[in-house]
């Protein structure tokens, strides 16, 4: 009688990370958690952080030789993709020439030309150096412009870390499940107004009680900060009516989605019109530089042409200029937010129809070039929903796709990207990743 013989177990190769260790051992000691923003620590997934050396296309490679597939891209920047040829090519005209001046540049101007091209929303812009920047400045102003105090911002939305904008905020925040921050004065926290992504009902009870004294509405447009989430139909027009009803002025941070989710940013995608964004990521294309834009009747009050101060040395540098305004022409060429957007639905829906098979709980999104998976059975759309997902299922899941060269973010709370170097056999690659990482991860209750 012949037995059956058993499938031989197929084993992972041993991946190497012992220069990763040591880099990241040399690091602890001079720099806080050994990284420089806390999600790169992979406090919340375990192993050791890899470090990167080198990136094309869409793969990067670690200090050990690892090759991977990046879905991270600089959280955003890199629509283009690593070390597009385009863009180095202008970076380098434009350090050919100098780094940095502190003065004005034709850069700077056609950056503000571009952007007020593809967004009808911003007739003038300030740039700044991050993120953070932008949004403080355009509360700043915000509050100058209405002679009132409080924000209304939203559970799991990421802004920066600005003092009054660390309350109940995602990314790295919710990463390592901090409610807000010591050094915050409480005085500055009381100046928040908080709803839950999503909630038209709860933002319209705040804005009748707060109405007379809320200087701005801030919202991400699209959630990426407590994973993707997209809004729900009517909850951003519902926004703008209730901006428009009680004077406060709607500021959306498109930050992450600004030139990702569609030329014109979510703006453009959703057809809502904010009083001011905020920029950044892509607008800098992988060098760092954000702005904050909008009205030019708002505009005009910031210095030096009205009385809102706001100032930075590197702010317009024209090495990031250049690179950003190379991204930007490129993005303007037809299909390409198609193609994104191919990419990152063949990808969500791949991982959807893998956990079905495999019987486990997903809940995929995507927009634009953003996408976002919870090990939830959904809806997820709001930070208190997010926060139910199975994390310790994504951190088996996270393990064994890095494991098997996919680098996803390393928290169940942010968004991934994908980029015009991710091709359909890239795509198909990670899914075969997925689909062994799924079996394991599906042990994990």
């Amino acid at each position: 009688m012949r037995t059956r013989e058993r499938e031989p177990r197929r084993r992972l190769p041993r991946v190497k990370t012992q220069a990763s260790k040591r880099l990241f051992a040399r690091a602890k000691r001079r720099i806080p958690g050994g990284v420089n923003s806390p999600v790169r620590a992979f406090q919340s997934v375990g192993g050791t952080p890899r470090f990167l050396v080198r990136g094309r296309g869409c793969r990067v490679w670690d200090a050990d030789g690892n090759a991977y597939i990046d879905y991270v891209g600089s959280w955003g920047p890199l629509i283009l993709g690593h070390a597009d040829p385009g863009v180095l090519r202008a970076a380098r005209a434009a350090m050919a020439n100098g780094t940095s001046f502190g003065a004005p540049t034709e850069l700077e101007v056609r950056m503000a030309e571009a952007v007020a091209a593809a967004m009808p929303a911003v007739d003038m812009l300030r740039m700044v150096s991050s993120g953070t920047e932008a949004t403080m400045s355009a509360i700043r102003l915000a509050r100058a412009v209405t002679g009132r105090d409080r924000i209304l911002k939203f559970d799991g939305c990421y802004h920066g870390h600005a003092d009054s904008l660390l309350v109940c905020a995602g990314s790295g925040v919710a990463t390592l499940g901090i409610p807000g921050s010591p050094g915050v004065p409480k005085a500055m926290t009381e100046l928040t107004v908080q709803a839950p992504y999503n909630d038209l009902a709860a933002v319209e009870a705040a804005v009748t009680r707060w109405g007379g004294d809320l200087a701005a509405i801030l919202v991400e447009p699209v959630a990426g900060n407590m994973g993707c989430i997209p809004p729900l139909p009517g909850f951003l027009e519902g926004l703008r009516a209730l901006c428009d009803r009680s004077g406060a002025l709607l500021i959306f941070d498109e930050v992450m989605t600004g030139f990702r989710v569609a030329r014109g940013g979510a703006q453009a995608l959703y057809a809502v019109r904010p009083d001011l964004t905020c920029l950044g990521k892509v607008v800098g294309g992988g060098f760092p530089a954000a702005a904050y834009g909008g009205r030019r009747d708002l505009m005009r009050r910031v210095a030096p042409a009205g009385d809102v101060y706001q100032a930075g040395t590197l702010s317009g540098n024209p090495v990031a200029m250049a690179a950003g305004l190379a991204t930007l022409e490129r993005v303007a060429k037809p299909g390409v937010y198609e193609q994104l957007a191919a990419t990152a639905q063949a990808l969500t829906r791949g991982l959807a129809e893998i956990a079905a098979r495999r019987g486990i709980e997903l809940t995929t999104a995507a927009a634009g070039g953003m996408f976002g998976f919870f090990f939830h059975p959904g809806p997820v759309r709001s930070f208190e929903e997010a926060k139910k997902s199975n994390v310790p299922r994504f951190r088996s899941f996270f393990s064994e796709m890095l494991a098997r060269g996919v680098y996803l973010a390393p928290s169940a709370f942010e968004a991934g990207f994908v980029s015009l170097a991710h091709r359909p056999a890239d795509v198909a690659t990670t899914l075969e990743a997925a689909d062994a990482a799924m079996k394991r991860a599906a042990r994990v209750r």
